[in-house]
């Protein structure tokens, strides 16, 4: 395992380079294959995941039976349902991986003992968790606030591997818009950036 990319991900002043060794042990490499399900709807989430390698989503099944994409997932990300996980409760997301993927697993368990016992990990989780608030209530704000058009801009400029990778009809659900509204917008961009001054 490579120390350096467990440093990146769990990154704070007050854990010690052997609380990391620790960390490091109680993960799993675990590889997916593409579309594999990771995690359904329905299901008690026991682990979370660091992604080394692939691009991965989350998603919910609407009141019409459709897929919606809640979240995209990327190298150095952490594949998680938080509310399951953390509340032990039945998930209402599916994991779901979009590429061939490698990752790093540590279980529910080991997460809790480890939390309980690496002072810099239990201060770095509440960091972390702070920071998942700030980005769901940003994602909820910009929803209503900005247009398509600019959220598919922004996902553009910070996810770009998503933009080429990922089926359109992911990315349009995640925008809440439709296959079509989506085609549109990128013919718009693609057009503007070719007959730019």
């Amino acid at each position: 395992m490579e120390a350096s990319f467990f440093e990146n991900i769990y990154n704070h002043p007050n854990i010690q380079k052997e609380d990391y060794k620790v960390l490091m042990q109680a993960h799993t490499k675990v590889a997916f294959s593409k579309n594999e399900i990771i995690l359904n709807e329905g299901k008690v989430s026991n682990a979370y995941y660091l992604i080394k390698k692939g691009l991965f989503r989350s998603y919910v099944i609407d009141y019409q039976g459709n897929e919606i994409t809640t979240g995209f997932f990327g190298p150095h990300d952490i594949l998680i349902e938080v509310a399951s996980l953390f509340l032990r409760i039945p998930s209402k997301e599916s994991l779901q991986a979009l590429t061939d993927g490698e990752v790093y697993k540590i279980e529910f368990d080991d997460f809790q003992n480890l939390y309980s016992s690496i002072e810099g990990f239990t201060e770095w989780g509440r960091t972390w968790m702070s920071h998942q608030l700030f980005m769901a209530k940003h994602r909820a704000v910009t929803m209503h606030t900005q247009s398509a058009s600019q959220r598919y801009l922004d996902l553009m400029n910070e996810n770009p591997q998503i933009i080429k990778k990922v089926p359109l009809k992911y990315i349009a659900s995640y925008l809440g818009i439709t296959d079509t509204s989506l085609s549109r917008i990128r013919k718009e961009v693609l057009y503007k950036t070719e007959n730019l001054p």
